[in-house]
């Protein structure tokens, strides 16, 4: 009888180790890293992307009230490692091509001065960036147009109210400078398909013709 309570209890413990793992792996689910993607995934996303059927959620670059590092300009902007990482992210879009895509950012200090050192000038500023909260997914389809990738560059919290509302509930804070990038198909349909960190751009791209 004892040795059948000690096997009971070893099962038992062994099930709620399984359940607090299964648990603990999907509460802190994130989309994919694509920096390490396989190559069949980056021409999907290039195709996805010449068809214009991206959208891009940037986090803007380092915040200067957060940082030791010296301001680019105003203190609730960038930083200047943070203008230099943003040129490198612009440069990782300029190389998949923006010709028919769209840009709009939101209207604070940072994300203004991360849109312009990616695009080199002042890009389209939308409140509805910065307050995001339940409307952003359908504020993110009604501004996508057809056959134009857009890129939107905004606010962790709004990145994370987007990941909440499209099957990333826990999804960890997204970095400075990192892009997620979704899929959106004719009919409006979405799907995330990862997140590019700022120093990822160059492996993301190695290997495609847009280099």
């Amino acid at each position: 009888m004892t040795s059948r309570l000690i096997k009971l209890a070893s099962l038992s413990a062994a099930l709620v180790v399984v359940a607090l793992v299964s648990g603990f792996a999907y509460w802190s689910r994130s989309p994919v890293n694509l920096g390490g993607a396989n190559p069949e995934v980056r021409s999907q996303l290039l195709r996805q992307w010449q068809d214009g059927e991206v959208v891009a959620l940037v986090r803007h670059a380092e915040r200067c009230d957060r940082s030791s590092n010296p301001c680019f300009g105003p203190a609730d902007g960038i930083t200047k490692v943070g203008n230099e990482s943003a040129i490198a992210v612009g440069q990782g879009f300029a190389r998949l091509g923006m010709e028919q895509t769209d840009v709009i950012s939101s209207p604070a200090t940072r994300t203004a001065q991360t849109a312009h050192a990616m695009f080199s000038k002042d890009v389209n500023a939308q409140d509805w960036l910065a307050s995001c909260g339940k409307p952003l997914r359908n504020d993110i389809v009604a501004h996508k147009r057809a056959n134009h990738n857009l890129v939107l560059v905004t606010h962790s919290g709004c990145i994370s109210d987007f990941e909440a509302q499209t099957g990333y509930p826990h999804a960890a804070t997204s970095e400075y400078g990192s892009s997620l990038l979704v899929h959106i198909d004719a009919k409006g349909e979405l799907k995330i398909v990862g997140i590019v960190k700022a120093d990822d751009w160059k492996s993301l791209l190695q290997g495609s013709s847009v280099q």
